[in-house]
């Protein structure tokens, strides 16, 4: 899949000093893979003026595995209400995470795939022939499902989305290592800022009422059947999805997990998935289609009754074009990377550090003749949901959602690309599909 490619190194090494890390990121950007196999050979440890980037499968997992020294403190100014992901192995994150991961029950992910497959079925077939993969696809199918599986309701999809995107690109694309103007830097916390205000009352709003619902509901159990016959309802308020789990649950007081808590994790759960879910989609549908031959394979396998091996195909797109070529990370204290080797650096503390996760996606060590697509790989060598104490909450979710509405427009007869996916800097904007 890669080809031969300019010696980036040496033109890094060449470069002014206050340009270096500009020209770095511009490589990033441009031919990713490139670079990241010239790193891995000749400077897996590359120390610029404004972080340090870490290349090898081995010295990512070192780094990835002790959050106390490399931190996630760069996450500290860009979330509030002290929301779990901006904790390092404390019992705030060990508490509220767990809780999340047992509310996110597993026993759910066959019908919430089913629930998946039948929004994007109902989006394709009333789309006439055309659709924006982005705006009108990849977007709207996780924000359904934080409505209606989260129980994140009252709101407009487009309120959703809007919410998570600015979150999303204020706290991952708008770091000291992020090349923006100085205008676009505040611009971007400014909509981040107010997104939040908007977002924050509506959590207390819907927390306050679905509460209430809850209560009246205990209180008028005796008349449940009557109310659902007047009202011709099979469900009533107290239906099931994870808010309302949440509500339901009883805490100890020791457990500090109280209503507060409760709406500061449901927003955590708008916020993490519907961007990210729909970049890893979006990006995978356009691999897919620019390769012809894979995508041949990907549609006989959409067609199976057991999704597993096109799952497999989504997984190692997404080595390829994954939402992100790195997780930063900042240091608490000074620490030596890779002790004990020939590239065993010493890095400082308070130094921003990039784990190059898709490199590391590419480092032999890991992944047998790394530069050929095939699935069915070590599903555990990805880096597709993170890794560590930082990896994604909701990552079984995302791992029946995003290849199932891939799968779902892959079995689209006919359907093709009209241009490439346009992006808003990192974000993907609109990506246009037709089919007969």
């Amino acid at each position: 899949m890669e080809s031969a490619s300019p010696n980036y190194l040496k033109r890094y090494d060449d470069e002014p000093e206050e340009t270096k890390f500009a020209l770095l990121r511009k490589f990033m950007a441009d031919d990713p893979l490139g670079l990241f196999k010239q790193l891995r050979a000749e400077r897996p440890v590359l120390v610029s003026p404004q972080c340090t980037l870490i290349a090898l499968y081995d010295d990512v997992i070192e780094m990835l595995n002790m959050p106390k020294v490399f931190t996630a403190a760069l996450y500290v100014p860009k979330m509030a209400n002290g929301y779990f992901m901006m904790h390092d192995d404390d019992a705030l994150h060990y508490r509220e995470k767990s809780i999340m991961q047992g509310l996110l029950n597993r026993d759910d992910l066959p019908p919430v795939r089913n629930m998946v497959g039948q929004i994007c079925k109902d989006l394709l077939s009333a789309a006439d022939g055309k659709i924006d993969a982005v705006g009108g696809y990849c977007r709207l199918v996780p924000a359904t499902i934080v409505r209606d599986y989260f129980g994140l309701i009252g709101m407009e999809r487009k309120d959703l989305m809007e919410w998570s995107y600015w979150a999303q690109v204020d706290t991952f694309y708008n770091q000291p290592f992020d090349i923006v103007t100085p205008e676009e830097r505040q611009s971007i916390t400014d909509s981040h800022n107010a997104s939040a205000e908007k977002l924050g009352k509506y959590i207390e709003a819907l927390i306050l009422t679905r509460g209430l619902a809850l209560k009246l509901g205990v209180f008028l159990l005796p008349f449940k059947s009557l109310w659902r016959m007047v009202n011709r309802k099979k469900n009533d308020e107290l239906r099931d999805d994870i808010v309302t789990r949440m509500l339901r649950t009883k805490f100890p007081q020791e457990v500090d997990f109280d209503v507060k808590r409760v709406g500061v994790n449901a927003a955590g759960l708008l916020i993490g998935t519907i961007e990210t879910t729909a970049q890893a989609s979006v990006q995978a549908i356009q691999f897919l289609l620019d390769h012809p031959e894979l995508l041949i394979q990907a549609q006989n396998a959409a067609g199976a009754d057991d999704p597993a091996v096109f799952d497999s195909i989504v997984w190692e797109a997404l080595r390829f074009v994954p939402i992100s070529p790195y997780m930063f990370r900042q240091t608490a204290c000074e620490y030596t990377i890779a002790k004990g080797t020939d590239r065993q650096t010493t890095i400082p503390p308070m130094t921003n550090v990039l784990a190059l996760t898709q490199s590391a996606m590419f480092d032999e060590k890991a992944f047998e003749y790394p530069e050929e697509f095939r699935p069915e790989r070590n599903w555990y060598h990805y880096f597709t949901f993170g890794y560590g104490e930082h990896e994604c909450l909701g990552k079984y979710i995302g791992m029946v959602m995003i290849p199932e509405m891939v799968r779902q427009i892959l079995r689209v007869s006919g359907l093709k690309a009209d241009g490439e996916i346009l992006y808003d800097g990192h974000m993907p904007k609109s990506f246009a599909l037709t089919w007969p």
